[in-house]
């Protein structure tokens, strides 16, 4: 896709989102993304060599390798959002095999899947492209919800298939998120005691972050929070959705902030919204990479490279994108994810 065609996906907000300059966090403060970061970011850390061998297996493959960005193609939401809403729109991919099919055909970093997924395709295909193994779920039968992710296997399962990565989910702020944090704690560090490398999906989970009809879940001062939290239990990359709104912390009247949060690290702009999550991933020092969220259908494609540029532009790591994808005949999806990576190829789009 050529720059001309990015900005006509954008619309009226491309000026909007192609011209902004970031004027709260600067870049210079950043560990920004490219060919050597993982030299930069980790060689001095505890990551062992085993962990930099994934690290740069997964930031050297497909259509993005070497450029310091990754495009993900996540299909767990077959136990996170049930199969029949998941794969109903394309019934293709209740087979496992064309979930990693879309992934390599269309030029994806990695897959993010289920035990199940990458297990009945791992002999065939963990050499082909980097597999990530989901460690736990939400299993979304038990009612009424109880916003739990539980384990669906072991670590050592996970490297026994062939997994560069593992993944996992912590709710954060639901009433079973100290057992998860502890949980993925442990996890990780036997991961990269392994040599994999780990990527944690950072969300918000509380009927309190709801106020006065306004969802606080994807509102920047706590996701990035959530971010701060999930490197510290030295999550190497971290998924989040991207931000929608500010100010969570002062509307639910709880938890601690500064006002130089909203006065000075922040605006309204989505760039400077997205800063404030790369900030809170050490600066940058580990990938954060935004969420590509539900289908919508027509409207798919502009959202997708929308998202993208917003990430890219405030020092994010790239996407990873799943029902916008998969949720759609093969050849649809496999130009979604082509779009989204070209963002992360043109040199027409910079780092605000």
């Amino acid at each position: 896709m050529s720059y001309s065609n990015i900005v006509d996906l954008l619309g009226k907000d491309a000026e909007h989102l192609l011209n902004h300059e970031c004027k709260t966090i600067s870049k210079d403060l950043l560990h920004l993304p490219g060919a050597d970061f993982i030299d930069r970011s980790f060689k001095d850390t505890n990551r062992n060599p085993q962990v930099l061998r994934s690290l740069q297996a997964l930031y050297g493959h497909g259509r993005l390798a070497n450029t310091g960005y990754v495009s993900i193609l996540p299909v767990d939401q077959g136990i996170e959002h049930s199969a029949g809403a998941s794969f109903a729109p394309n019934p293709i991919f209740f087979d496992p095999e064309n979930i990693v099919k879309l992934a390599i055909e269309g030029g994806c970093n990695a897959v993010a899947s289920t035990f199940g997924v990458l297990a009945a395709n791992s002999r065939k295909y963990a050499h082909k492209i980097p597999f990530i193994v989901k460690l736990n779920h939400n299993e979304f039968l038990t009612y009424p919800e109880t916003y739990s992710q539980i384990s669906f296997g072991s670590v050592d399962e996970a490297w026994n298939l062939g997994a560069t990565a593992v993944g996992a989910t912590i709710y954060f702020g639901s009433d079973d998120s100290n057992r998860q944090i502890v949980e993925i704690a442990q996890a990780f560090e036997r991961a990269h005691e392994l040599g994999m490398a780990t990527i944690l999906w950072c969300y918000l989970r509380n009927p309190g972050f709801k106020k006065d009809g306004v969802d606080y879940h994807t509102a920047t001062d706590i996701t990035a929070q959530a971010n701060h939290l999930g490197v510290t239990i030295q999550a190497d990359i971290i998924k989040q959705k991207l931000p929608t709104n500010n100010g969570g912390y002062n509307a639910i009247n709880f938890g601690k902030t500064h006002k130089q949060v909203y006065s000075e690290l922040t605006t309204d702009h989505p760039i400077d919204l997205c800063r404030y999550q790369v900030a809170n991933c050490y600066m940058g020092r580990n990938g954060l990479i935004n969420s590509g969220g539900a289908s919508a259908g027509a409207s798919d494609l502009s959202e997708a490279v929308i998202t993208a540029v917003i990430n890219k532009r405030a020092g994010g790591h790239g996407l990873i994108s799943g029902r916008k994808a998969f949720q759609k005949p093969m050849n649809e999806g496999i130009q979604l994810l082509n779009s989204i990576q070209d963002v992360y190829l043109s040199n027409n789009i910079t780092i605000s």
